[in-house]
């Protein structure tokens, strides 16, 4: 089990601030969580080998298809300045 003061440790390394009374509420909810993943330590996984997620998934992304855009102008009419086909914003880095 965690005492008081491990919690207050990893709460200084991982830059929280604590109070005495969160402190020892995590005390007893890391315990138990620690206590869990002791429980997954006693199964035998000789032969099982590692994965990364339960389920295998492929490439799911859409190939990026180059389609002319309708609302175009309409966008650029917005704009509150334009300069031809592209928006005009105020330069941010000196030349």
């Amino acid at each position: 089990m965690l005492d008081q003061e491990q919690v207050h440790k990893v709460a200084h390394l991982a830059r929280l601030a604590l109070t005495s009374e969160e402190e020892a509420q995590f005390s007893g909810e890391l315990s138990q969580i620690l206590d869990y993943v002791e429980q997954l330590n006693e199964l035998d996984t000789e032969g099982v080998p590692p994965t990364t997620r339960a389920i295998e998934l492929s490439n799911i992304t859409r190939e990026d298809l180059l389609t002319p855009d309708e609302f175009r102008e309409a966008l650029l009419d917005n704009a509150p300045d334009r300069d031809g086909d592209f928006f005009k914003v105020p330069q941010i880095l000196s030349e």
